[in-house]
């Protein structure tokens, strides 16, 4: 028996000595490489003209009046989509987290369909309700009302932006709220504390760190886009990601692209360092007690809606009875519906592009006319639609391969290792997280010219591997850190070879964890375009790049076509995945 524990205990020494030197080598040497050298490197073209002499000119030029009312602008309607985004995503999220599991279950599919759908498709279907012809116009000129135009205005960009970072926000906040003990709010009305008290002062607080890290996530994603503001804005909604691209793709002006991702990334740096002033972003890790908001201001506002939200439940006291007011063992009416509408806002829109898919009309108008399936045998029989979704199946798989090699021995480490500077691992990880993804594009475009990995499919997978290695991670950090190791050492102590506990204790546990960062992955690098109009070449084509390609010359039932099969891949991905989930619970 002592010979057994002995094994043990040299596995344990082994294993942790494994995890703090070696697991953790192949994701911090392929960030290094490929994520940080080019950043960086970026920085220092940026001080450079075309003519290669050292200069401060791509800086001028940034805050010349054009380029200024850019970067306003796109802080503007970031601004706009990260309020609008976390105000609506918080109730679904508390609806969520408070229903019944079986409808949390299906809720939940109605969340993730959208987050896994194409965003240039998400984008698409905007267009086919907010369009001239499009189905919100039809109806009202249908009820006898003049078009109203909506296309094309800020309110177009920041509601398809809302639309497009909702069901990340949501994901975000359920997953601190589903821990939230619910006897708290019990005890604290036992204590006397009044409904809108308990809400501010106990839950809201706790919950905090989700409302954190989505406001976050929205702001920096936001400062990045270019897909909204390109498909649904007119010229007053450009935004900065925009004026990236057309400095490198049209007027070749890599020193002043360099500039702008430059001053985007001190902006997202500096949201955070005035975010963590106002509401505190320790609070996100969980740093400061159990995930109170740090920030001074964010206390004062917290205390002054808890006493205006008892100010206002005792009013609505007058009139309901005394048991109505003081229930608070469900959800109220009101947030039930509004959570529906919201769920409503994500789900429907996808749905009305399968109509216009089997249009027999060329154009995308609403109603419909007639049935046709043209458009899906334009789709099938076309060697360039088919030549770049096999490329995206093919470059997406690779990711996911690559991400989980790296990603696997990373999550071990972060979630079993104790070693020195344990705390700065994951952030080094999620860097690519915080930078937008149009400025690591630009800086791969930059790494990659140099290497020859333009238009290939190894220099998509790396760049795409950059940005899918992080939710691996995190995905299976999560599941490691619910998994419990004294199974691992009863197997040992039983005489089970490490490898053999390996396989037949562990892996069969958390390989659902394994099936989703693997579907996580080939998603994240199947929809990726700002990677793709960088480093894939016009023979060498994505199906996200095709797309995009397609929508810039004309939104054609083509696009529709397309969409609707992309939509039925991911419902059936998602529908698989949560069985799985099920399955292993």
């Amino acid at each position: 028996m002592s010979g057994k524990l002995n094994t043990k205990r040299i596995f344990d020494s082994l294993n942790e000595g494994i995890s703090s030197k070696y697991l953790l080598l192949p994701i911090f040497f392929f960030l290094a490489v490929f994520f940080v050298y080019p950043v960086v490197s970026m920085l220092f073209i940026s001080f450079f003209d075309r003519e290669g002499s050292f200069t401060f000119v791509n800086y001028y030029e940034i805050f010349r009046g054009y380029n200024l009312s850019i970067l306003l602008n796109t802080l503007k309607i970031s601004g706009w989509t990260t309020i609008f985004t976390v105000s609506l995503a918080y109730p679904v999220a508390y609806y969520l987290s408070t229903a019944a599991k079986r409808n949390a279950n299906l809720l939940i599919i109605i969340v993730l369909l959208p987050l896994w759908t194409s965003v240039l498709v998400r984008a698409f279907a905007w267009i086919v309700l907010f369009g001239r012809g499009g189905v919100i116009n039809s109806t009202l000129a249908f009820a006898g009302v003049d078009p109203v135009e909506i296309l094309f205005s800020y309110f177009s960009v920041i509601v398809a932006m809302t639309h497009a970072f909702m069901p990340i926000a949501v994901l975000s906040m359920y997953a601190t709220m589903q821990n939230i003990d619910g006897r708290l709010k019990h005890a604290a009305a036992t204590l006397g504390a009044e409904p809108g008290n308990v809400f501010w002062r106990v839950y809201f607080p706790i919950s905090f760190p989700g409302v954190a890290s989505s406001a976050l996530v929205t702001f920096i994603l936001s400062v990045g886009i270019f897909i909204h503001p390109a498909l649904l804005g007119s010229p007053k909604q450009t935004m900065i990601a925009q004026i990236i691209i057309q400095q490198v793709d049209e007027l070749f002006n890599w020193g002043l692209a360099a500039a702008i991702s430059v001053m985007v990334m001190f902006v997202s740096i500096l949201f955070i360092i005035v975010f963590d002033r106002l509401v505190g972003v320790v609070s996100i890790t969980g740093a400061q007690g159990v995930g109170r908001p740090s920030g001074k201001i964010m206390n004062t506002l917290t205390g002054a809606a808890g006493n205006m939200a008892v100010t206002l439940s005792r009013l609505l006291t007058i009139f309901r009875s005394k048991k109505a007011a003081r229930s608070s063992d469900r959800i109220s009416f009101p947030i039930e519906i509004l959570s529906v509408i919201i769920l409503i806002f994500l789900a429907a829109p996808l749905l009305f592009l399968i109509p216009v898919s089997f249009t027999e009309s060329p154009f995308v108008e609403w109603p419909p006319r007639g049935f046709s399936w043209q458009w899906y045998e334009r789709y099938f029989t076309s060697p360039v639609w088919i030549e770049a979704t096999i490329r995206s199946i093919i470059v997406g798989i690779a990711t996911a391969f690559f991400s989980l090699l790296i990603g696997v021995p990373a999550a071990f480490s972060i979630s079993r290792g104790s070693f020195k500077g344990k705390g700065l691992v994951l952030p080094y990880i999620l860097m690519p997280l915080v930078v937008p993804n149009i400025i690591i594009a630009l800086a791969v475009f930059y790494f990659f010219s140099d290497l020859g990995l333009i238009g290939t499919n190894l220099g998509l997978t790396i760049g795409h591997t950059i940005l899918a290695v992080p939710y691996v991670v995190l995905t299976l950090v999560a599941v490691l850190q619910n998994y419990d190791q004294q199974l691992d050492h009863a197997a040992w102590t039983l005489g089970a070879k490490p490898l053999i506990a390996f396989k037949r204790i562990t892996l069969p546990i958390i390989k659902v964890g394994f099936i989703t960062s693997f579907l996580f992955a080939f998603m994240r690098s199947f929809d990726e375009i700002a990677i793709a109009l960088f480093v894939s070449s016009g023979l060498q084509q994505t199906l996200p790049k095709k797309l995009w390609s397609e929508a810039h010359h004309a939104i054609s039932p083509t696009l529709a076509a397309v969409s609707t099969i992309l939509i039925v891949i991911v419902t059936v991905l998602v529908v698989v995945t949560e069985l799985l989930k099920r399955k292993q619970k």
